[in-house]
């Protein structure tokens, strides 16, 4: 039996080993400050990679922001005053312990301004108290009836003692959060928008291909949640180094608003038109890691397989986040009657997809290794039958190696069904 669970834990590190050679190799994500030997738990994107992430929180913003007309999406700056996180308990309390058993906070200090007029602040350990504290300013600028939510992405920093597994854990990472404002006097309509909301996370989840059988649904009990939580719950992913946290929703309660309203003085209480009464509303928080989510897209879509005869590696991923949705080669480079047409059907397609790619280096074999690598869904080659013959290209499926005739006037119709499938 202990064999058979060293031998799985040594598979699923040659996954992550070959996962992040893939991811070097082809422009995904690089170490950070490779060149000097690196920092630890720091992960540059490269062009691949930042297509990727972009089409994450592109999808994001789609659901939870632009489709819905209960949302203002906000940018909190990094640097805040350091009262904010006195009054919101970070500086106190956002510790790990250390091997020797003293506390060790995780926030990365500062110092602004110079000489005795310096002052110190942080690096934002996460990005919600940037909307907690933008909430009588979104008050009075737009007058929302509640329930309403102010959405954002954006750069959070924690010093983490032990960073680890790829882009997993993290010391600059990014989020993606929403602070849903609710009645407080409600409590079964909280329930309702607390468990919609759940909901709308597992179908953003879908939208970007994730598997519903590797999510799993973790209610953390009361002894393991947050001090602010009077529920949460987690969602957790089966990664290749195991069932770990992916997503997180929490009922906040008024923790952080009233927090605010004692240490600042500010009023940050709601005036209910309807029935003359104030009160400081309930929040609930939706919350999102960029950078986990990325990884779980990657770990999902990795795969190793044999076609046509010889090994390949190709990542199956879902058109929604793929970077590149359409590559377009010549059958050869050095025949310009099939790079023009090839440069031609390239300009057509990629003024309708923009994330279309145009490669004609080495054989055609290799070219479409490269874009299974790259997960390209779809690759569209121009032979001599297009220039000579029909006007129709090949297209090739990535994930079942079979080809198809298309005529060049049907072919935007085609792909569009294609990848809306």
């Amino acid at each position: 039996m202990k064999k058979k669970e060293e031998k799985k834990k040594e598979e699923k590190n040659v996954v992550m080993e070959n996962l992040i050679s893939l991811c070097k190799r082809r422009g995904f994500i690089f170490q950070g400050s490779e060149i000097y030997g690196g920092l630890a738990g720091t992960w540059d994107y490269g062009p691949l990679g930042t297509g990727l992430k972009d089409n994450i929180k592109n999808l994001w913003l789609k659901r939870f922001v632009i489709d819905r007309n209960d949302m203002f999406k906000v940018d909190a700056t990094i640097l805040m005053n350091q009262n904010v996180w006195k009054a919101s308990g970070h500086v106190s309390g956002f510790t790990d312990p250390m091997a020797d058993g003293s506390k060790f906070n995780t926030m990365f200090s500062t110092s602004i301004g110079a000489g005795k007029e310096a002052m110190t602040s942080y690096l934002r350990p996460e990005t919600a108290q940037g909307m907690f504290v933008n909430f009588k300013n979104i008050i009075d600028s737009f007058h929302p009836t509640l329930p309403f939510g102010m959405a954002q992405i954006g750069k959070a920093f924690r010093n983490e003692i032990s960073p680890r597994d790829f882009l997993f854990r993290t010391r600059e990472f990014e989020q993606m959060e929403i602070e849903y404002f609710v009645d407080p006097r409600n409590e079964q309509k909280i329930i309702e928008t607390f468990d919609a909301l759940y909901s709308e996370q597992m179908r953003f989840l879908a939208d970007l291909g994730l598997e519903k059988s590797r999510i799993h649904k973790i209610e953390v009990p009361a002894d393991d949640r947050a001090h602010y939580s009077k529920r949460s719950v987690d969602t957790e992913f089966d990664f290749p180094f195991g069932q770990r946290e992916l997503l997180g929703i929490a009922y906040r309660t008024d923790y952080d608003l009233k927090a605010h309203m004692d240490a600042s003085g500010v009023d940050l209480s709601y005036f209910d038109e309807e029935t003359k009464q104030r009160f400081v509303p309930h929040c609930i928080e939706p919350t999102f890691g960029v950078d986990r989510l990325v990884l779980a897209v990657l770990s999902q879509a990795y795969g190793e397989d044999s076609l046509g005869g010889e090994k390949r590696v190709y990542l199956k991923l879902s058109p929604s986040v793929a970077p590149v949705k359409i590559a377009v080669f010549p059958l050869q480079k050095n025949k310009e009657v099939l790079v023009s047409k090839a440069q031609e059907i390239y300009k057509m397609l990629r003024k309708q997809f923009e994330a279309v790619l145009y490669d004609d280096t080495g054989s055609i074999g290799k070219r479409y290794r490269r874009q299974d690598e790259i997960g390209t869904p779809y690759c569209v080659t121009i032979d001599f039958d297009t220039v000579e013959k029909d006007d129709s290209v090949t297209v090739r499926d990535r994930d079942t190696g079979e080809q198809e005739r298309v005529v060049v006037k049907d072919l935007i119709s085609y792909l569009e069904n294609k990848l809306e499938d």
